[in-house]
């Protein structure tokens, strides 16, 4: 929000400096980014007029001008302005003026000098010489009636600064300079001098038919018909120079004047051309299959979410955001409707966002805009219509009026001992009277048990619609009283260190396990290609954004490995060979089972993931290692260390992102948390990779997980180990024939002595059959009680045996 300081002192002046305002705005809540002179500094320039004009005898493009500045005594100036001309009002510089720097940096000073032979005794100004313009080609033009000899500073009111306040969403009531001057005055005690205005007379019983068919989107619409309007009249000087100092191109009197009107009084109002209206009006949502070119030059596709104005024909305005190109206002116009609403702001969000363009009127009704005065500012805009624009055939409709479905203001209570509490500043129920006194908002009060311990009710007026809990009025008292004001306590509660669970850890220590393997963490969006979610998820229904930040980020991930394999590609790209990643992040999920909370949304599960994906060498290159690629049983060693001491179970398994034939799911303690495999060779091919990185995705939480030290005994006798080769169909799982002896040894009476079982080596080839592999396996035993004794060795291996043979047809290997 940007306006000019003089323009807010019209409505309030406190007595302070613009340093101290901007100060009070800020710490009130409205931070003030920019505090911008409208015009650098110069000096001894006035208002001239030319009186004389004649060519210069040496020169065909200068003319010698005889220029009165009210000094008595005409100045001879050599001007080569196009535009010069007897009787022109103009911006003089005199001898001695200092001009803002030129491109060379340096401040330029008027001297009386000899231009081709003849004297000039100063210099007349365009508006880019003095930096109020980049517009150069001519001089500045001063209105007829502009006083001769005055200082130009003073004139044009070049003593002002521009303000730029940066606002909360909350506090869309200050997007008007009213808004701000009713803040100023409560903050200050000043009286506010809102501007005032007469309703014009209504000469005409015409009215546009206008229909509201959706109360949700428009709660209440009010507009009038005005004809025989002068649409080429002039902008005033001085609306243009509000216009400009907050922003604002001057386009037209019709529509400068509607811009006005939203600065001055934060309403924005749309202006349409009667003659091309066809028909009536209806508001209403739009309908999948229309289009609309917008005041833009842009034509867009109207759907459902939408909301348009339409004519019996046609679309003619985007509700709320912009005017349709097909009624828009000319210099040809002499007949317009005047429209003012009340849009819902649940109905504006997001539109024009999904258009990917922003407006003024869109930023201030999608925050709220003042239901109430919609007849009023109709009436203002009306005012400075037949004020600017006006005919003697002017004629001025009535002010139709349709209030369907606008908010109604609930009373809020505000406790005094609460707001104590709170702030932590001892406010009593005077002081909080007079604060609301000041801010404007109607309230009675009860006592309450003690001195100062009322309960304020609260009816905020209809502009202070961010006011609906007793936070809210809370932090009005808070603003008002002054935060600066507020003393530094320290906190007088107890600082109690709350000790995580013993049996868990934290993911700042998984994401230090992981660095220490070798893995370098990235942080990627939550929002992805929908052709990701396709691929590597198997999903063809993923989470869709309404309005997504660029068109590769459209859908929500429900695995993480899109993000990896982008990663991995950034980096190949970059002739990086050699990749270890992870991420820890959250994936999301539909889920019927899930209802809103703290930190929960209904219908969609957020699950924290870890996933680390490896690509190329399994070590950087060096000597005294032989170079090979990483596979998929490196990164399950890592997986397996990442989980240790817990031990973790791997099912062959098929995922939509993994080689058929070389992925897993990850099951720990029977419950599948997570998958672990090598890329399909399809998507190697899709996204331009050489070589198969290998990734593994779990849970969060699980990783999340450990045991805690049990204790156990050193055994003092000594171990013992035995190793057993059994040879079993390829397509028995080495996992199967584990199970199978960790089930023989747990009905074992003597299973206990096995301390761990290695698989470590697989043989195929000569002396197999060919659909046969052995598998051999290396038993650590030990007793903690006694000496291991040969015949309860050879009885535990032969059950080891036994067990293998039963359950998968196994035969020792000799």
């Amino acid at each position: 929000m940007q306006f000019s300081e003089n323009w807010l002192r019209t409505m309030v002046d406190p007595k302070m400096t613009s340093d101290e305002l901007a100060h009070m705005l800020t710490m009130s809540g409205l931070e003030v980014e920019e505090v911008e002179a409208v015009a650098p500094p110069f000096s001894n320039v006035v208002v001239g007029h030319v009186r004389e004009m004649a060519k210069h005898p040496n020169a065909d493009r200068l003319n010698v001008c005889q220029v009165d500045v009210g000094t008595g005594t005409l100045l001879n100036i050599v001007c080569g302005a196009p535009n010069v001309r007897p009787g022109l009002k103009v911006v003089c510089a005199m001898a001695g003026a200092v001009l803002p720097p030129g491109p060379d940096g340096k401040p330029f000073e008027i001297k009386v000098g000899q231009l081709r032979g003849v004297e000039s005794q100063g210099m007349l100004c365009s508006a880019k010489e003095l930096k109020l313009s980049e517009e150069g080609s001519g001089l500045l033009e001063l209105p007829d009636d502009a006083p001769v000899g005055k200082n130009f500073r003073d004139y044009y009111a070049l003593n002002d600064l521009k303000f730029t306040i940066k606002l909360t969403p909350n506090k869309a009531d200050c997007l008007s300079v009213l808004g701000v001057a009713r803040e100023v005055s409560a903050l200050t005690g000043v009286p506010l001098q809102a501007p005032t205005f007469r309703p014009v007379a209504v000469n005409s019983a015409e009215v546009l038919p206008v229909k509201i068919s959706a109360p949700d989107l428009c709660g209440r619409f009010s507009g009038r018909v005005i004809r025989n309007l002068n649409a080429k009249a002039a902008t005033p000087a001085w609306m243009k120079q509000r216009l400009e100092r907050s922003g604002q191109r001057s386009v037209s009197a019709l529509v400068d004047i509607s811009n006005y009107v939203m600065l001055e009084l934060g309403r924005p109002t749309h202006v349409f051309d009667l003659a091309k209206i066809h028909g009536g009006l209806n508001v209403r949502w739009g309908k999948a299959g229309e289009t609309l070119k917008l005041l833009n030059g842009n034509t867009i596709n109207i759907d459902e979410w939408v909301g348009v104005i339409a004519d019996d024909k046609e679309i003619e305005s985007l509700a709320g955001i912009m005017g349709g190109d097909a009624t828009a206002v000319s210099l040809e116009t002499e007949s317009i409707y005047l429209e003012a609403a009340y849009w819902w702001p649940n109905a504006i969000q997001g539109r024009a966002r999904k258009y990917n363009f922003s407006t003024d009127a869109a930023h201030r009704f999608e925050r709220g805009v003042d239901h109430a005065t919609t007849v009023e500012h109709i009436e203002r805009i009306t005012s400075l219509l037949i004020e600017i624009c006006g005919t003697p055939t002017t004629q001025v409709g009535p002010v139709d009026d349709q209030i369907v479905n606008v908010p109604v203001a609930k009373p809020v209570q505000m406790r005094t001992a609460r707001a104590r509490k709170v702030i932590g500043v001892a406010v009593d129920d005077q002081m909080v009277a007079d604060i609301f006194t000041r801010l404007g908002l109607p309230f009675s009060l009860e006592a309450g048990e003690g001195k100062d311990n009322g309960v304020f009710s609260v009816t905020a007026p209809s502009y202070r619609f961010d006011i609906e809990i007793e936070e809210d009025l809370i932090e009005e008292v808070a603003r008002v009283y002054g935060f600066e004001n507020i003393p530094a306590v320290a906190p007088v509660a107890a600082n109690t260190m709350i000790i995580a669970p013993e049996n868990t850890r934290s993911l700042f220590a998984v994401r230090h396990q992981l660095a220490d393997l070798g893995f370098q963490e990235v942080v990627n969006m939550s929002f992805v290609e929908a052709a990701w979610e396709q691929d590597f998820a198997g999903n063809d229904q993923p989470i869709r954004l309404q309005n997504p930040i660029a068109s590769q980020m459209s859908v929500m991930r429900t695995n993480l490995i899109g993000s990896l394999v982008s990663n991995v590609r950034y980096n190949l790209n970059r002739k990086t060979n050699r990749v270890r990643l992870f991420e820890v992040g959250a994936i999301y999920l539909r889920d019927d089972s899930v209802t809103d909370g703290a930190l929960t949304v209904a219908g969609y599960h957020q699950p924290k993931r870890v996933a680390a994906m490896a690509y190329g060498h399994v070590a950087d290159e060096q000597w005294g290692l032989e170079n090979r690629h990483v596979d998929f049983f490196d990164l399950k060693a890592d997986l397996e260390h990442l989980f240790a001491p817990l031990t973790l179970r791997f099912v062959k398994a098929e995922h939509p992102a993994l080689h058929p034939g070389r992925s897993a799911n990850v099951l720990l303690d029977g419950k599948v948390i997570g998958f672990i495999g090598e890329l399909h060779p399809r998507w190697l091919q899709k996204y331009e990779l050489p070589q198969a990185p290998v990734v593994f995705e779990v849970d969060a939480e699980a990783l999340q997980q450990r045991n805690l030290p049990v204790y156990a005994e050193i055994s003092k006798f000594p171990g013992a180990t035995r190793d057993l080769a059994v040879v079993v169909k390829q397509d028995v799982p080495a996992q199967d024939l584990l199970d199978a002896f960790n089930n023989a040894l747990a009905t074992s009476p003597h299973g206990k002595i096995v301390q761990a079982i290695v698989l470590f080596d697989e043989y195929r080839g000569k002396g197999l059959e060919t659909d046969e592999k052995s598998l051999a396996f290396r038993f650590s035993l030990q007793d903690t009680q006694n000496t291991l004794q040969d015949d309860v060795v050879e009885a535990v291996m032969t059950a080891l045996g036994d067990a293998a043979k039963q359950k998968h047809g196994a035969r020792l290997r000799t």
